[in-house]
């Protein structure tokens, strides 16, 4: 599937019979809520698979998947690959293995939410962002950054133009640069 910026690939609630590979790009996977505020809770970036829950359980979509630039996808009928890990079940380990890692991740952003404030969860997203670079971009607008972060635009920048003001970082036309990696990090706890 070729897709541009905001091409939903599907919404929340949904049926599936689908499972999805980013071949190219990234696509947001995200959850509204009941006012319509969105929250991204995974980015999905190249090879990364997406959609596997309705595999497992039968129920709809449980977020929605979005296009966050010009991506590309490949779509798996879910029909064949049941049938392939009915013939090779060790095949099967490979995604108890990815789920794993996704349960374990949705844990440690649980406990960001409830232990770490705003400030905190921002510095340590834009530490994950970063890895070991000290100069880099936000692959997504402040919107999703907010979104990943579970706060408002407004209180992330906040946050940022902390940082700025702090030195520990340096923002110029959208190009990031970690001042003091060290203060940072500290903060990121």
């Amino acid at each position: 599937m070729e897709l541009v910026r905001g091409d939903v690939i599907f919404e929340e609630g949904a049926a599936a019979d689908t499972l999805y590979v980013v071949e190219q790009g990234r696509i947001a996977i995200s959850n509204k809520s009941f006012d319509g505020r969105e929250s991204m809770v995974a980015l999905m970036e190249e090879g990364d698979l997406f959609g596997e829950m309705a595999l497992f359980d039968g129920l709809g979509r449980s977020a929605e998947a979005r296009a966050l630039e010009a991506s590309q996808v490949l779509a798996m009928p879910f029909e064949p690959l049941l049938a392939l890990w009915n013939a090779q079940p060790n095949l099967l380990w490979k995604v108890v293995g990815l789920l794993t890692r996704r349960l374990r991740a949705m844990d440690s952003a649980l406990a960001d939410a409830f232990f770490l404030d705003v400030t905190a969860r921002t510095a340590k997203h834009l530490l994950e962002i970063a890895g070991d670079r000290d100069e880099f971009e936000i692959p997504i607008t402040q919107e999703e950054l907010a979104g990943l972060v579970g706060a408002s635009r407004e209180r992330v920048n906040k946050s940022i133009s902390s940082f700025v003001r702090l030195e520990w970082l340096e923002q110029n036309d959208g190009v990031y640069r970690i001042k003091n990696r060290k203060e940072l990090e500290i903060r990121a706890m």
